[in-house]
């Protein structure tokens, strides 16, 4: 296969699979040969990306994420998405043991929301812990010209609760407790955009889409990338990955 592009995903599996899903969904179809060409490494086993954040004496994820790279690396990819925010901890590690580009899910996700809100004021950003403490989407949103709020630790919980009690633990969606976080960073906390800095909270988006807030959802930013690049490369246009962002 020539002219696809690698997902390394199972982080967790039913974010991937939200993501698969709406890259399928989005592109435009007629045959089945229109569809983009890609691999997907679904790697479930991938140690917790907060808990080593959290604790750097927990196993970490770096050196199963970066066999994944260039083992994918030796198929000639034209590009890869890592799908999960979290682990963009170690973007430059493993931007480092490829040249194949690695588009940075943050970084484009934050690029996305200067354009299509400009005038937003404060930017709420809700995550999990080791995202927050890697300050990987604060940084891109500080960087961007706005403010910027991570809510309480009752809004902490909430999200917490939600990514791994309901969606990780039990595989469900609670749309209550979605809309209550979001409704939360609105009402509470003043935020004109909230920032999902996570892919289990792109599932609940994609699940729960029906609600007034305005949201920036990084796995639906790189869902719409994946296809922009990927059409891109079928059409045999070059693409300079040093200018998407």
């Amino acid at each position: 296969m020539k002219k696809f592009f690698t997902v390394i995903g199972g982080m967790g599996s039913l974010a991937t699979e939200s993501y698969i899903h709406l890259l399928n969904e989005r592109t435009p179809t007629k045959k089945d040969q229109d569809y983009l060409d890609y691999i997907l490494v679904n790697h479930s086993t991938v140690p917790d990306r907060t808990a080593h954040i959290l604790d750097h004496s927990k196993p970490s994820f770096l050196p199963p994420l970066t066999e994944d790279i260039k083992q994918q690396s030796l198929l000639k990819p034209e590009f890869m998405v890592i799908i999960c925010n979290t682990a963009h901890y170690y973007y430059k590690e493993l931007q480092a043991a490829t040249d194949i580009p690695i588009i940075h899910m943050p970084h484009m996700a934050i690029s996305v929301m200067k354009k299509k809100y400009p005038k937003a004021k404060r930017i709420g950003l809700i995550a999990t812990k080791g995202t927050i403490a890697d300050h990987v989407y604060e940084n891109e949103i500080k960087d961007a010209g706005f403010e910027y709020s991570l809510g309480d630790q009752a809004v902490q919980d909430e999200v917490e609760s939600l990514i791994y009690d309901d969606i990780k633990i039990k595989g469900q969606m609670n749309a209550p407790k979605y809309f209550h976080i979001l409704k939360t960073m609105h009402d509470k906390f003043d935020c004109d955009v909230i920032v999902l800095g996570c892919t289990e909270l792109s599932f609940a988006q994609e699940k729960a889409p029906d609600h007034p807030y305005n949201v920036i959802d990084g796995q639906g930013v790189i869902v719409d990338k994946s296809i922009e690049f990927g059409e891109k490369i079928r059409r045999g246009e070059k693409i300079d990955f040093t200018k998407i962002y």
